[in-house]
């Protein structure tokens, strides 16, 4: 796992390029390299920061440069033995044992037919000296992030997003739209970059540069396609070996030279993940946080720590416990440098404290859970959207009453929150929609309306964009089966727009590797292969998994209350935060700059701290968008104006 950098035919490209690397420090700590060479008319430059995971050794240094081809590669490839084996077979001798040797001679001999082969996660760039091509690729599930920009023949690119700000003078614009997206998911989508001239390299994909200028991309992966092979198996009616296949990419996803923990919050995910790897790793290192009681009273949070010490004892894990109490004050500026875009989810704390307690430990490399939720309707949003469909079968009369009842319920009071109530008004708040809608509105944080108010008027066309962007990736799709419908939009979306993003930026800021084995291509696949039906039983999420995971974890891990990796934001909202809110409110730059609108903030907060209405989140983002609009904005190396 590293940071990777470069440029191809641009102006000062060498000095551009180490101040790229220089940004990614942090991805990278145990070596750095550069790589020049012409290409036409002008050079290119590659730069890499390395966090060494396979082969300690000089021979996986990067660079790496080998008969012409030059490869600047940020990833891990889980099927690397198999690869090596084929190629040594037809004759490749290799210097060393990393990957990254591999990646670049299965280059050398497949080019981008390569790429379809590869397991794993992973963003690279590989340049040929004898035809000037660079080559941009990026993992089939966006599991790893690349970023880019082009100005005329020109292009630079980088593992994160404030390395582009830092080096482009202050010319880059803030895209409204992505602020406008950004506050109604929370995040920023995968189609969308914070920046206007920059872009995400879509997931499954590449782009080659050449020296005269032509630039194509081509796709390689298709979740769209992956779904729609999976919807002809399921109704062959032959499920997929789910236990074997995770266990298997659990297996894979330990390779390492360097010691391997887990995240292990005592949920499903993480516990299934922690006990498979415990059976191939004995005596394996598990990391779970734990909150306040004050604030997990007040959040009423489910108590996960007697979970994950159950599992610890049962599979002979070594537990380390940490507890979330931050000083959030000081957290939330750095958070929101990290996270390269305004993504207002606090668990990208709870992942960069997991992680820098496991960095200090000497770990570089943890296991999470991230993924299985989407892939096997984990989420309340999943079942809640299949009750709804019951629930627009009620009359009328009796649904308006119901919505009144609750309406007047508070959802806290100075001393507690009623996690119950919440549910309830969120429920409620979509339940009447169609389907693509009621998805969007079961996760998203504003109704159009609500959002409209929230922001300058002149953005009305832009906001009619966004949720037109989302109806066509939800509807993108000739799969008869809701739930899987609502799996491959999270898989799309949700995803790598929030949950993948997020996990990398918060554990790269620790310079700690997350791996991620229910994001593997093989279980995607098996995933797709499952009816919906077997994915939400009853009023059980995750059906299939659960049964799976009952061959090795006992009934009542699998079986119990779905608990949240997240942070108590209600308990920080009235307490650490509230006086930041109100300067927010009174005199932040997004509020003075005309684009969110004072009043309604003000309403927000009344409404909150009233305990009529839950906006902690809401609010939280607000924080976490002005911070990012203040860094965007400021002459810090990271300046840019605001554009409509």
């Amino acid at each position: 796992m590293c940071g990777i950098a470069g440029t191809y035919r641009w102006p000062d490209g060498k000095a551009v390029t180490d101040r790229l690397t220089h940004t990614l420090a942090h991805r990278g700590p145990d070596g750095t390299g550069r790589y020049s060479h012409p290409a036409g008319d002008g050079e290119v430059h590659l730069g890499h920061r390395r966090l060494a995971i396979i082969d300690l050794s000089a021979t996986g240094a990067q660079p790496m440069v080998s008969d012409g081809l030059v490869l600047t590669y940020n990833g891990e490839l889980y099927n690397a033995p198999e690869l090596r084996a084929e190629l040594a077979a037809a004759g490749v001798r290799f210097r060393g044992t990393s990957d990254t040797e591999v990646l670049l001679e299965a280059w050398r001999r497949w080019g981008t037919d390569c790429l379809p082969r590869l397991r794993g996660m992973f963003a690279f760039g590989i340049f040929d000296e004898r035809t000037g091509d660079l080559v941009l690729a990026r993992d089939q599930l966006g599991i790893k992030p690349l970023f880019l920009l082009r100005r005329g023949g020109g292009l630079v690119f980088a593992s994160e997003l404030k390395a582009l700000a830092a080096v482009t003078g202050g010319s880059l614009e803030v895209d409204q739209a992505a602020l406008v997206a950004s506050l109604l998911y929370y995040w920023v989508p995968d189609s969308r970059c914070a920046f206007r001239e920059a872009e995400k390299l879509p997931p499954g994909s590449w782009l080659r540069c050449r020296p005269d200028g032509r630039v194509d991309r081509g796709r390689f992966w298709n979740l769209r396609d992956v779904a729609a092979e999976g919807r002809e198996r399921a109704r062959s009616g032959e499920l997929p070996d789910l236990a074997a296949i995770v266990e298997e990419s659990t297996r894979r996803h330990l390779l390492s030279d360097v010691p391997v923990a887990t995240f292990l919050s005592g949920g499903l995910d993480s516990s299934y993940l922690t006990a498979l790897a415990a059976r191939h790793q004995p005596g394996i290192s598990a990391y779970t946080i734990g909150f306040r009681a004050e604030d997990a009273r007040f959040e009423a949070m489910p108590d996960d720590l007697r979970y994950a010490r159950r599992v610890a004892t049962r599979f002979g894990v070594d537990l380390h416990e940490i507890e979330i109490a931050p000083n959030v004050l000081d957290l939330l500026p750095r958070m929101t440098y990290h996270l390269d875009e305004p993504i207002g989810d606090p668990a990208a704390i709870n992942t960069f404290l997991i992680c820098s307690a496991a960095r200090e430990a000497g770990v570089k490399v943890m296991l999470s859970g991230m993924g299985a939720d989407e892939l096997f309707a984990g989420y309340r949003k999943h079942l809640a959207n299949l009750i709804a469909l019951r629930y627009q079968r009620v009359p009328r009369p009796l649904r308006r009453g119901v919505s009144r009842a609750v309406d007047r319920l508070p959802v806290a009071t100075a001393r507690r929150g009623y996690r119950s109530v919440r549910f309830a008004k969120r429920f409620l708040s979509f339940a009447d929609l169609p389907e693509e809608t009621a998805f969007r509105r079961s996760y998203t944080m504003y109704d159009q309306d609500e959002l409209l108010a929230l922001i300058d008027p002149d953005l009305v066309g832009t906001v009619e964009d966004v949720l037109t962007e989302h109806a066509d990736v939800y509807q993108d799709n000739d799969l008869d089966d809701f739930v899987n419908r609502m799996c491959l939009g999270d898989a799309r979306m949700f995803l790598p727009g929030l949950n993948l993003t997020y996990t990398d930026r918060s554990s790269m800021a620790a310079s700690t590797e997350v791996r991620v084995p229910y994001v593997d291509v093989e279980v995607v696949r098996a995933a797709f292969a499952v009816p919906g039906d077997r994915k939400i039983v009853g009023r059980q999420g995750k059906a299939v998994l659960k049964e799976a995971a009952t061959s090795i974890l006992p009934r009542e891990i699998v079986y119990r209350p779905k608990g949240l990796f997240s942070a108590p934001l209600r308990a920080w909202m009235s307490r650490d935060l509230a006086p930041l809110v109100r300067e927010v409110v009174d005199d932040g730059m997004l509020v003075r700059s005309g684009f969110l609108r004072r009043d309604a903030l003000a309403r927000m907060v009344a409404e909150d701290a009233a305990g009529q209405r839950d906006f902690s989140k809401h609010l939280w983002h607000v924080l976490t968008l002005e911070y990012w609009y203040r860094g965007a904005t400021s002459g810090a190396g990271q300046n840019a104006h605001v554009t409509a």
